[in-house]
Protein backbone atom coordinates (compact mmCIF):
# COMPACT_ATOMS: atom_id res chain seq x y z
CA UNK A 1 0.00 0.00 0.00
CA UNK A 2 1.22 3.82 -1.09
CA UNK A 3 0.46 5.54 2.48
CA UNK A 4 1.65 8.74 1.24
CA UNK A 5 -1.41 9.20 -1.26
CA UNK A 6 -3.08 9.43 2.29
CA UNK A 7 -1.54 12.15 3.86
CA UNK A 8 0.15 15.87 4.52
CA UNK A 9 3.26 15.14 5.87
CA UNK A 10 3.99 17.04 9.08
CA UNK A 11 6.03 20.44 7.30
CA UNK A 12 9.42 20.34 8.58
CA UNK A 13 9.80 23.69 9.86
CA UNK A 14 7.22 22.34 12.19
CA UNK A 15 9.79 21.30 14.58
CA UNK A 16 11.43 24.28 14.59
CA UNK A 17 8.23 25.59 16.95
CA UNK A 18 9.15 23.01 19.29
CA UNK A 19 9.35 25.59 22.80
CA UNK A 20 13.04 24.94 24.45
CA UNK A 21 14.62 22.31 22.28
CA UNK A 22 16.04 19.06 23.33
CA UNK A 23 17.40 15.87 21.99
CA UNK A 24 14.77 13.95 24.25
CA UNK A 25 11.49 15.40 23.51
CA UNK A 26 9.58 13.31 21.38
CA UNK A 27 9.67 15.93 18.43
CA UNK A 28 13.35 14.17 18.05
CA UNK A 29 12.71 10.91 18.51
CA UNK A 30 9.68 10.19 15.71
CA UNK A 31 10.97 7.62 13.02
CA UNK A 32 10.66 9.57 9.47
CA UNK A 33 8.04 8.50 7.79
CA UNK A 34 9.97 7.43 4.53
CA UNK A 35 11.82 4.67 6.83
CA UNK A 36 8.67 3.44 7.27
CA UNK A 37 7.37 3.25 3.95
CA UNK A 38 10.49 1.38 2.85
CA UNK A 39 10.25 -1.15 5.80
CA UNK A 40 14.25 0.91 7.08
CA UNK A 41 13.35 0.65 11.10
CA UNK A 42 10.61 -1.06 13.09
CA UNK A 43 7.90 0.48 14.17
CA UNK A 44 5.41 -0.28 17.14
CA UNK A 45 2.76 3.05 17.02
CA UNK A 46 1.80 5.08 14.41
CA UNK A 47 0.16 8.89 14.61
CA UNK A 48 -2.45 9.78 12.12
CA UNK A 49 -4.24 13.14 12.61
CA UNK A 50 -7.80 13.35 10.78
CA UNK A 51 -8.48 17.46 10.92
CA UNK A 52 -12.12 16.29 9.95
CA UNK A 53 -14.56 18.17 11.76
CA UNK A 54 -17.87 17.71 9.09
CA UNK A 55 -19.41 15.13 11.01
CA UNK A 56 -18.82 17.03 14.74
CA UNK A 57 -22.25 18.32 15.39
CA UNK A 58 -22.05 21.46 17.17
CA UNK A 59 -18.31 21.42 17.72
CA UNK A 60 -16.94 22.82 14.79
CA UNK A 61 -13.42 24.04 15.30
CA UNK A 62 -12.42 20.39 16.26
CA UNK A 63 -10.36 19.89 13.18
CA UNK A 64 -8.02 22.53 13.63
CA UNK A 65 -7.17 21.28 17.19
CA UNK A 66 -4.84 18.51 15.79
CA UNK A 67 -2.12 20.66 14.89
CA UNK A 68 -1.99 21.84 18.71
CA UNK A 69 -2.39 18.81 20.13
CA UNK A 70 0.64 17.67 18.12
CA UNK A 71 2.58 20.33 19.02
CA UNK A 72 1.92 19.51 22.81
CA UNK A 73 2.71 16.07 22.13
CA UNK A 74 5.75 17.06 20.39
CA UNK A 75 7.52 18.80 23.82
CA UNK A 76 7.25 15.92 25.67
CA UNK A 77 9.92 13.90 26.52
CA UNK A 78 10.70 10.35 25.85
CA UNK A 79 11.54 8.04 28.30
CA UNK A 80 10.83 4.55 27.17
CA UNK A 81 12.80 4.41 23.47
CA UNK A 82 9.35 5.06 21.50
CA UNK A 83 9.29 3.52 18.29
CA UNK A 84 7.06 5.74 16.66
CA UNK A 85 6.29 7.22 13.35
CA UNK A 86 3.91 10.56 13.22
CA UNK A 87 2.51 9.99 9.35
CA UNK A 88 0.71 13.21 9.16
CA UNK A 89 -2.87 14.31 8.32
CA UNK A 90 -5.12 12.25 6.08
CA UNK A 91 -5.92 14.58 3.37
CA UNK A 92 -10.30 15.30 3.92
CA UNK A 93 -11.58 13.23 1.01
CA UNK A 94 -14.65 15.54 -0.96
CA UNK A 95 -17.28 14.25 1.38
CA UNK A 96 -16.52 12.86 4.94
CA UNK A 97 -17.32 9.02 3.86
CA UNK A 98 -14.13 9.77 1.33
CA UNK A 99 -11.96 10.41 4.87
CA UNK A 100 -14.14 7.57 6.51
CA UNK A 101 -12.60 5.56 3.95
CA UNK A 102 -9.37 6.64 3.74
CA UNK A 103 -8.81 6.69 7.67
CA UNK A 104 -10.70 2.77 7.99
CA UNK A 105 -8.28 1.82 4.63
CA UNK A 106 -4.69 2.96 7.02
CA UNK A 107 -5.81 1.61 9.99
CA UNK A 108 -6.33 -1.58 8.57
CA UNK A 109 -3.33 -1.83 6.83
CA UNK A 110 -1.08 -0.63 9.88
CA UNK A 111 -2.79 -3.56 11.87
CA UNK A 112 -2.00 -6.24 9.72
CA UNK A 113 1.41 -5.08 10.02
CA UNK A 114 1.38 -5.49 13.86
CA UNK A 115 1.24 -1.24 14.20
CA UNK A 116 -0.99 -0.12 17.06
CA UNK A 117 -2.74 3.60 15.13
CA UNK A 118 -3.28 6.71 17.38
CA UNK A 119 -6.06 8.42 15.97
CA UNK A 120 -6.15 12.19 16.70
CA UNK A 121 -9.00 13.95 15.56
CA UNK A 122 -11.25 15.64 14.74
CA UNK A 123 -15.07 14.60 15.92
CA UNK A 124 -15.51 11.00 17.77
CA UNK A 125 -17.68 9.77 14.83
CA UNK A 126 -14.25 8.92 13.64
CA UNK A 127 -14.49 5.84 15.37
CA UNK A 128 -16.98 4.85 13.29
CA UNK A 129 -14.21 5.08 10.33
CA UNK A 130 -11.99 2.88 12.71
CA UNK A 131 -14.66 0.39 13.40
CA UNK A 132 -14.39 0.08 9.40
CA UNK A 133 -11.16 -1.50 9.41
CA UNK A 134 -11.92 -4.28 11.84
CA UNK A 135 -14.79 -5.03 9.92
CA UNK A 136 -12.75 -5.30 6.51
CA UNK A 137 -10.50 -7.47 8.69
CA UNK A 138 -13.73 -9.58 9.44
CA UNK A 139 -13.04 -9.12 12.79
CA UNK A 140 -15.53 -9.65 15.60
CA UNK A 141 -14.52 -7.03 18.34
CA UNK A 142 -15.43 -5.21 21.37
CA UNK A 143 -15.35 -1.49 21.58
CA UNK A 144 -14.71 1.03 24.53
CA UNK A 145 -16.03 4.20 24.78
CA UNK A 146 -14.81 6.80 27.35
CA UNK A 147 -17.31 9.45 27.34
CA UNK A 148 -20.27 11.13 28.71
CA UNK A 149 -22.65 9.97 26.48
CA UNK A 150 -23.37 7.02 24.68
CA UNK A 151 -23.67 8.96 21.04
CA UNK A 152 -26.27 6.26 19.47
CA UNK A 153 -29.04 8.86 18.33
CA UNK A 154 -32.29 7.67 17.16
CA UNK A 155 -32.98 9.65 13.85
CA UNK A 156 -32.27 8.76 9.87
CA UNK A 157 -29.35 11.09 9.50
CA UNK A 158 -26.05 10.75 8.35
CA UNK A 159 -22.92 8.91 10.53
CA UNK A 160 -21.85 12.35 13.02
CA UNK A 161 -20.34 12.48 16.38
CA UNK A 162 -23.73 11.88 18.23
CA UNK A 163 -24.95 9.08 16.70
CA UNK A 164 -22.18 6.88 14.87
CA UNK A 165 -22.70 3.89 17.70
CA UNK A 166 -26.31 3.72 15.92
CA UNK A 167 -24.87 3.23 12.84
CA UNK A 168 -22.39 0.68 13.60
CA UNK A 169 -25.30 -1.52 15.04
CA UNK A 170 -26.91 -1.40 12.29
CA UNK A 171 -23.93 -2.36 9.78
CA UNK A 172 -25.02 -6.13 8.13
CA UNK A 173 -22.83 -8.80 9.11
CA UNK A 174 -22.32 -7.18 12.20
CA UNK A 175 -18.53 -7.77 13.39
CA UNK A 176 -19.37 -6.05 16.78
CA UNK A 177 -19.53 -8.44 19.79
CA UNK A 178 -19.44 -5.91 22.81
CA UNK A 179 -19.79 -1.91 23.26
CA UNK A 180 -18.75 -0.51 26.58
CA UNK A 181 -19.13 2.98 27.98
CA UNK A 182 -16.89 4.29 30.51
CA UNK A 183 -17.70 7.19 32.20
CA UNK A 184 -21.41 8.26 30.86
CA UNK A 185 -23.46 11.06 33.20
CA UNK A 186 -27.28 9.65 33.39
CA UNK A 187 -28.56 13.59 32.87
CA UNK A 188 -27.20 13.63 29.32
CA UNK A 189 -28.88 10.39 28.17
CA UNK A 190 -32.02 9.61 27.19
CA UNK A 191 -34.30 6.82 28.75
CA UNK A 192 -34.90 5.57 25.37
CA UNK A 193 -31.16 5.02 24.29
CA UNK A 194 -30.46 3.59 28.09
CA UNK A 195 -33.21 0.52 26.67
CA UNK A 196 -31.91 0.02 23.57
CA UNK A 197 -28.43 -0.52 25.85
CA UNK A 198 -29.71 -2.69 28.44
CA UNK A 199 -31.69 -5.13 25.39
CA UNK A 200 -28.52 -5.25 23.62
CA UNK A 201 -26.73 -6.85 26.66
CA UNK A 202 -23.89 -3.89 26.44
CA UNK A 203 -22.01 -2.80 29.65
CA UNK A 204 -22.36 0.73 30.84
CA UNK A 205 -20.67 2.33 33.60
CA UNK A 206 -21.58 5.48 35.36
CA UNK A 207 -19.39 8.30 36.29
CA UNK A 208 -19.55 8.43 39.80
CA UNK A 209 -19.04 4.12 40.07
CA UNK A 210 -15.77 4.55 37.73
CA UNK A 211 -14.48 7.40 39.86
CA UNK A 212 -15.17 5.77 43.22
CA UNK A 213 -12.85 3.14 42.44
CA UNK A 214 -11.07 3.84 38.95
CA UNK A 215 -8.88 0.38 38.70
CA UNK A 216 -12.23 -1.51 38.17
CA UNK A 217 -12.43 0.18 34.81
CA UNK A 218 -9.18 -2.10 33.78
CA UNK A 219 -10.90 -5.33 33.10
CA UNK A 220 -13.37 -2.83 31.33
CA UNK A 221 -10.61 -1.37 29.10
CA UNK A 222 -8.18 -4.60 28.90
CA UNK A 223 -11.26 -6.86 26.94
CA UNK A 224 -11.17 -3.97 24.34
CA UNK A 225 -9.85 -4.06 20.52
CA UNK A 226 -10.37 -0.34 20.08
CA UNK A 227 -11.02 2.86 22.47
CA UNK A 228 -11.93 5.83 22.01
CA UNK A 229 -11.59 9.45 24.24
CA UNK A 230 -13.96 11.66 24.07
CA UNK A 231 -12.26 15.24 25.57
CA UNK A 232 -15.99 15.91 26.83
CA UNK A 233 -16.05 13.32 29.29
CA UNK A 234 -13.90 15.45 31.46
CA UNK A 235 -14.70 18.32 33.85
CA UNK A 236 -14.69 21.53 31.99
CA UNK A 237 -12.04 23.11 34.33
CA UNK A 238 -9.70 20.79 33.02
CA UNK A 239 -10.81 20.55 29.75
CA UNK A 240 -12.73 23.83 28.24
CA UNK A 241 -11.83 22.88 24.84
CA UNK A 242 -15.10 20.87 23.51
CA UNK A 243 -18.74 22.63 22.85
CA UNK A 244 -20.29 20.19 25.09
CA UNK A 245 -18.04 20.61 28.13
CA UNK A 246 -19.58 20.23 31.74
CA UNK A 247 -18.90 21.11 35.19
CA UNK A 248 -18.66 17.40 35.87
CA UNK A 249 -16.86 14.75 34.71
CA UNK A 250 -13.45 13.18 34.99
CA UNK A 251 -9.97 14.07 36.61
CA UNK A 252 -7.15 15.39 33.78
CA UNK A 253 -4.71 12.56 35.92
CA UNK A 254 -7.77 10.35 35.48
CA UNK A 255 -8.57 10.09 31.99
CA UNK A 256 -4.03 9.74 31.73
CA UNK A 257 -4.80 6.71 33.69
CA UNK A 258 -7.54 5.21 31.70
CA UNK A 259 -5.23 6.27 28.72
CA UNK A 260 -2.55 4.38 30.18
CA UNK A 261 -4.56 1.41 31.17
CA UNK A 262 -6.10 1.24 27.25
CA UNK A 263 -1.84 1.35 26.46
CA UNK A 264 -0.96 -1.78 28.69
CA UNK A 265 -3.54 -3.88 27.16
CA UNK A 266 -2.48 -6.58 24.86
CA UNK A 267 -5.52 -6.82 22.77
CA UNK A 268 -6.46 -3.65 22.15
CA UNK A 269 -5.16 -2.86 18.63
CA UNK A 270 -6.37 0.99 17.99
CA UNK A 271 -7.03 4.29 20.08
CA UNK A 272 -8.62 7.25 19.23
CA UNK A 273 -8.53 10.45 20.79
CA UNK A 274 -11.51 12.92 19.72
CA UNK A 275 -13.43 15.95 20.11
CA UNK A 276 -11.03 18.45 21.30
CA UNK A 277 -11.73 22.29 20.05
CA UNK A 278 -9.09 24.34 20.83
CA UNK A 279 -10.68 27.52 19.31
CA UNK A 280 -12.84 27.53 22.74
CA UNK A 281 -9.80 27.10 24.72
CA UNK A 282 -6.85 30.25 25.11
CA UNK A 283 -4.92 28.48 27.30
CA UNK A 284 -4.05 25.49 25.40
CA UNK A 285 -5.18 23.38 28.15
CA UNK A 286 -7.20 20.73 26.51
CA UNK A 287 -4.28 20.09 23.64
CA UNK A 288 -1.81 19.87 26.83
CA UNK A 289 -4.26 17.08 28.45
CA UNK A 290 -4.70 15.44 25.38
CA UNK A 291 -1.09 15.23 24.24
CA UNK A 292 -0.21 14.32 28.27
CA UNK A 293 -3.27 10.88 27.71
CA UNK A 294 -1.25 10.33 24.52
CA UNK A 295 1.81 10.00 26.51
CA UNK A 296 0.29 7.71 29.24
CA UNK A 297 -1.55 5.47 26.14
CA UNK A 298 2.39 4.95 24.84
CA UNK A 299 3.94 4.34 28.23
CA UNK A 300 1.21 2.02 28.98
CA UNK A 301 2.42 0.41 25.63
CA UNK A 302 5.49 -0.13 26.47
CA UNK A 303 4.75 -1.88 30.10
CA UNK A 304 2.84 -4.51 28.21
CA UNK A 305 3.19 -8.08 29.69
CA UNK A 306 2.49 -10.24 26.40
CA UNK A 307 -0.96 -11.72 28.36
CA UNK A 308 -3.76 -12.86 26.89
CA UNK A 309 -4.51 -13.03 23.87
CA UNK A 310 -0.94 -12.77 23.04
CA UNK A 311 0.08 -16.05 24.98
CA UNK A 312 -0.93 -19.58 25.73
CA UNK A 313 -3.28 -19.62 28.75
CA UNK A 314 -1.65 -22.75 29.98
CA UNK A 315 1.15 -20.90 31.42
CA UNK A 316 -1.49 -19.57 33.46
CA UNK A 317 -2.34 -20.51 37.09
CA UNK A 318 -5.62 -22.09 36.76
CA UNK A 319 -7.87 -22.30 39.32
CA UNK A 320 -11.13 -24.30 39.17
CA UNK A 321 -14.36 -22.71 41.72
CA UNK A 322 -17.18 -25.05 42.67
CA UNK A 323 -20.35 -22.61 42.45
CA UNK A 324 -22.87 -25.73 42.20
CA UNK A 325 -25.86 -25.70 40.31
CA UNK A 326 -27.11 -24.34 37.28
CA UNK A 327 -23.02 -23.54 36.40
CA UNK A 328 -21.68 -26.03 38.64
CA UNK A 329 -18.34 -24.56 38.40
CA UNK A 330 -16.26 -21.92 37.23
CA UNK A 331 -12.90 -21.34 36.48
CA UNK A 332 -10.35 -18.88 36.67
CA UNK A 333 -6.91 -17.77 35.68
CA UNK A 334 -4.24 -15.34 36.75
CA UNK A 335 -1.54 -14.13 34.58
CA UNK A 336 2.41 -14.89 36.03
CA UNK A 337 3.94 -12.17 34.64
CA UNK A 338 1.13 -9.45 35.46
CA UNK A 339 -0.58 -10.78 38.24
CA UNK A 340 -3.84 -10.11 36.02
CA UNK A 341 -6.90 -12.25 36.51
CA UNK A 342 -9.60 -13.85 33.92
CA UNK A 343 -12.36 -15.85 33.63
CA UNK A 344 -13.50 -18.32 30.95
CA UNK A 345 -16.98 -18.06 29.78
CA UNK A 346 -18.60 -21.41 28.69
CA UNK A 347 -19.23 -22.09 24.89
CA UNK A 348 -20.36 -24.67 22.97
CA UNK A 349 -17.45 -26.30 21.18
CA UNK A 350 -18.43 -26.19 17.97
CA UNK A 351 -19.64 -22.85 18.09
CA UNK A 352 -16.33 -21.10 20.10
CA UNK A 353 -14.38 -20.31 16.61
CA UNK A 354 -15.95 -16.95 15.88
CA UNK A 355 -16.34 -15.96 19.55
CA UNK A 356 -13.11 -17.37 20.64
CA UNK A 357 -11.01 -14.50 21.35
CA UNK A 358 -13.62 -13.12 23.97
CA UNK A 359 -14.56 -16.34 26.01
CA UNK A 360 -11.52 -15.82 28.27
CA UNK A 361 -12.97 -12.55 30.15
CA UNK A 362 -10.59 -10.15 31.94
CA UNK A 363 -11.91 -9.71 35.56
CA UNK A 364 -10.54 -9.08 39.50
CA UNK A 365 -9.65 -10.68 41.97
CA UNK A 366 -12.65 -9.35 43.74
CA UNK A 367 -14.26 -11.14 41.71
CA UNK A 368 -12.42 -14.88 41.84
CA UNK A 369 -13.45 -14.26 45.86
CA UNK A 370 -16.91 -13.35 45.12
CA UNK A 371 -17.33 -16.79 43.39
CA UNK A 372 -15.10 -18.22 46.58
CA UNK A 373 -17.69 -17.14 48.22
CA UNK A 374 -20.14 -19.35 46.27
CA UNK A 375 -21.93 -16.15 44.08
CA UNK A 376 -21.45 -15.51 40.55
CA UNK A 377 -19.61 -12.26 39.35
CA UNK A 378 -21.94 -10.05 37.74
CA UNK A 379 -19.66 -9.77 34.88
CA UNK A 380 -19.24 -13.31 34.35
CA UNK A 381 -22.89 -13.66 34.49
CA UNK A 382 -23.41 -10.94 32.25
CA UNK A 383 -21.31 -11.82 29.42
CA UNK A 384 -22.76 -15.55 29.61
CA UNK A 385 -25.93 -13.86 29.29
CA UNK A 386 -24.62 -12.40 25.96
CA UNK A 387 -23.54 -15.51 24.45
CA UNK A 388 -26.80 -17.47 24.84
Amino acid sequence: MEFEQYFNPVPKDFFKEVVRPDQNQIAFKLIAPEKFYNDEAKVDLAIIGVPEDRGALDNKGCAKSVEEIRRSFYKLYDHNQFRIVDLGDIIPGHAIHDTYLALSTVIYELITKNVVPIIIGGGNDLAYANFLAYEKMEMVVNMVSVDSEFNIGLGEEEVNSRNYLSKILLKQPNYLFNFSNIGYQSYLVGEDEINLIEKLNFDTFRLGNVRANLSHAEPIIRNSDMISFDISSVRRPDAPGNKYASPNGFYGEEMCRLSRYAGMSDKLSSVGFYECNTTLDDSGQSSDLMAQMIWYFIEGFYSRKGDFPKCNKDEYFKYNVNIGSPYQYMVFYKSPKSGRWWMEIPYPSDERIKYDRHLLAPCTYEDYEKAMENEIPDRWLHMYKKLL
